[in-house]
């Protein structure tokens, strides 16, 4: 396990570097207006990505398409727990 959480290959450190080196170009001025327009592009992707989710949704109804994968996925992890149990049943480790 790591110590400190690494988003995107960038470690703690890098990103504070990478926070200073933004607010001495943009000043402090500047850098809550560059945050805000930030957030609103986020949000406007989020957005639009539900919007195309629940389009396909729809689209795939109204053809008659099993639209739960999750169902597919949880059956097949049970299946593979179930074939793991079975098969480390009798060899179960003591800690």
């Amino acid at each position: 396990m790591y110590a400190e959480a690494i988003f995107l290959f960038i470690s703690g450190t890098e990103i504070v570097f990478i926070l200073f080196i933004v607010l001495l170009v943009f000043g402090a001025d500047k850098v809550p207006e560059i945050a805000k327009g930030l957030g609103k592009g986020m949000r406007q992707l989020k957005d639009a990505t539900n919007d195309i989710k629940s389009e396909i949704t729809k689209s795939a109804e109204k053809q008659g398409l099993d639209v739960d994968i999750t169902k597919d996925v949880r059956e097949e992890i049970d299946k593979v727990k179930e074939d793991v149990d079975e098969i480390t049943g009798p060899i179960k480790r003591r800690f």
